[in-house]
């Protein structure tokens, strides 16, 4: 420890401040960098969002949203010892006769998909298991997709609260071959409102 500590005394201050800049930069562009590759790259699905306890809607600027496809049957897993600790599947979703993606099955790896079908990954978090001793998988299992939260214009959130509520609102999320999810446009009554900028 003496002999980094020695090290980094030698090393002007200027040089460590620029490299600290370095490093933050560099970790903002990968974020950014991340989400323009999911924004271009990824498969779009219609999601229909449903109402969510207005106490829980708007903390600062950003829409709290819930999806249909959060709650999703476990089918075959149900009964099954399921991870401990927080852990990602699969849900398989296809397009319903109205445009709104579905939740179709939950997996625990990829699986071939047919046309229009895409694989999106959510996070079941610790505590949801159907077990008495070990873990095992409910009947129903809720899962995280990293899409719950929408920012918006200072003092718009309101519009697009009463739009959730009344059944009008739905999200267009680019969804990657990898199952990774970002919000890419939020529609009212079909209409594009809100597009996610790529920067």
């Amino acid at each position: 420890m003496n002999a980094i500590n020695a090290m980094l005394a030698r090393v002007p201050r200027y040089v460590l401040f620029l490299v600290a800049g370095i490093v933050q930069v560099s970790l903002i562009a990968a974020m950014v960098g991340d989400r323009v590759y999911i924004l271009r790259s990824g498969t779009d699905v219609i999601l229909k969002t449903r109402a969510v306890d207005p106490r829980d809607f708007l903390r600062g600027d950003y829409v709290v949203l819930d999806y249909d496809i959060v709650s999703v049957e476990s089918g075959d897993l149900a009964g099954k010892p399921a991870p401990y600790g927080d852990y990602y599947m699969f849900v398989k979703l296809a397009p319903g006769s109205d445009g709104f993606h579905r939740a179709v099955s939950m997996h625990r790896d990829r699986v071939p998909l047919a046309p229009g079908e895409v694989l999106i990954r959510g996070r079941i978090n610790r505590g949801q298991n159907c077990g008495d001793k070990t873990p095992e998988f409910c009947k129903s299992m809720r899962l995280d997709y990293g899409i719950g939260r929408y920012f918006v214009p200072q003092g718009e959130g309101r519009e697009i609260e009463k739009a959730r509520n009344d059944g009008k609102l739905a999200v267009v999320a680019a969804v990657t071959s990898g199952g990774r999810a970002a919000i890419k446009r939020l529609l009212i009554d079909g209409n594009p409102v809100y597009d996610e900028p790529l920067f």
